[in-house]
């Protein structure tokens, strides 16, 4: 075997970063949602510059509704103003048939060289990757996958001689958030979100109107919104909130309620499962000893009531520097993210959800007790099959057509005047009923 000097390889060290430094540096503006996982990311920003002299990072970070309607609108016109953009599942397919962003497997064939080294596309969890292809085309990466699940403080059920079952129902979960409500004293029952968007409030309200037997469209996509399932599903979650919940629903998302439970302030929270990395580190919960988890609850019908969901990172067709574009990406998704991440802050805190060997790994299942049980639920949704009746869509929590995000909003809208008390639950989804039907007719599927 041929020796090298240290000399050599000095030398060699030289002339590769001055080849660097020659390099005119590209900026990439990254737009993405200010959740916990995204800021971490975004914390990181100088490990990767140092990784990758040759480029910087400008963030928009915004909250998840400004989010959407901001790159949607910018994707559309063809504004040009990001290189990368966070995106959800749902529209990930919508955005690829409409040519708004690059195939991800082209681009990688097209630049291997800024593929971050051993990425191993076959990693990613079968059901995430199926959700962002089309025709076995692949147009994001994910950077977090999730089901929903239910989180419970284990010492307030201990102290008030409660036991959460293996499978709560959602009847169950009423008699125990009122049990331990208890609002002079700053703790609520439960907190759940009650903040107006298709992915905030409807997002955990959809899969209450699944397990009550309730669907958005019927197979000629005549909207439902007046069926008895939906008023008796919506009416318990308004309830539920007003009675036993957390004050100023309206103006509480993902971010809010997360705050809530972490502080030790909400006895029970049913939402996504990538919480539970936050919630089990002590830098960030207040309940890491008292934590406790079960599956989301269940109404009448058993199925439907966990969704399947992963934020991810998709390059627009507009930017100017997609194969840079591309070596952030595979960067930020890679298992040497996952890694950096698990060492630098904690195994239990890693972004969840998105590769089989994150499953593997012995660091990350002795710090997250939950994560077998994250990942069965993920495998275990079905958005082909959420709810009692047939329906012509696919989703569990959302109704996977271009027009959703339009009309989930508009619904969730007419849902929080119910929950503000400014309208009956009746009231309330007779205009949302009115609304998307009429919505449904301007985008030409009735005849």
């Amino acid at each position: 075997m041929r020796k090298v000097s240290i000399f050599t390889l000095l030398l060699a060290l030289i002339f590769a970063g001055s080849s660097l430094s020659a390099q005119e540096t590209v900026e990439l503006t990254i737009a993405t949602v200010n959740n916990p996982d995204m800021v971490v990311m975004e914390s990181f920003t100088e490990e990767f510059e140092a990784a990758y002299p040759n480029i910087s990072l400008n963030w928009v970070i915004l909250p998840e509704n400004e989010l959407r309607s901001t790159v949607t609108t910018d994707v559309a016109t063809g504004s040009s103003t990001f290189d990368i953009v966070t995106v959800g599942i749902f529209e990930v397919p919508i955005w690829a048939q409409n040519g708004w962003i690059h195939s991800i497997d082209a681009l990688a064939a097209e630049n291997p060289d800024n593929v971050q080294p051993d990425y191993d596309f076959d990693d990613l969890l079968e059901g995430v990757r199926l959700g962002l292809s089309v025709d076995d085309e692949l147009y994001a990466v994910p950077f977090y996958g999730e089901s929903s699940m239910l989180y419970y403080n284990t010492t307030l059920f201990e102290e008030a001689g409660l036991e959460m079952p293996e499978q709560p129902t959602w009847e169950e979960i009423r008699e125990f958030a009122c049990t331990l409500h208890d609002p002079d004293n700053g703790q609520y029952g439960i907190a759940l979100r009650g903040l107006p968007g298709w992915g905030e409030m409807m997002a955990p309200l959809t899969t209450v109107v699944n397990t009550y037997g309730g669907r958005w469209f019927d197979e000629n996509w005549e909207p439902q919104l007046t069926s008895p399932e939906w008023n008796e599903a919506v009416s318990f979650y308004v309830n539920l909130i007003n009675d036993c919940g957390q004050p100023g629903a309206t103006g509480t998302g993902f971010t809010e309620a997360l705050t809530l439970m972490a502080q030790g302030q909400a006895a029970m929270w049913v939402d996504a499962t990538v919480a539970a990395g936050f919630l089990s580190n002590p830098e960030q919960s207040q309940i890491v000893d008292e934590l406790g988890f079960a599956p989301a609850p269940v109404g009448p019908v058993e199925k439907g009531n966990h969704w399947l969901w992963s934020w991810n990172l998709a390059i627009p067709m507009t930017t100017q520097h997609p194969a840079e574009a591309l070596q952030f990406i595979t960067w930020a998704t890679s298992r040497d993210y996952i890694q950096l991440v698990g060492e630098t802050n904690g195994w239990a805190t890693i972004p969840p959800g998105t590769r089989v060997s994150t499953y593997e790994n012995e660091n990350y299942l002795d710090a997250a007790p939950f994560a077998p049980v994250v990942l069965d639920l993920m495998q275990t949704a079905d958005p082909t099959d959420s709810t009692r009746d047939p329906v012509p869509y696919v989703g569990v929590q959302f109704v996977g057509i271009p027009e959703f995000q339009g009309i989930g909003t508009d619904v969730s809208q007419y849902i929080a005047e119910a929950l503000s008390g400014d309208a009956t639950v009746e009231e309330a989804l007779q205009r949302a009923n009115d609304a998307t039907r009429e919505a449904m007719e301007e985008a030409g599927y009735f005849d």
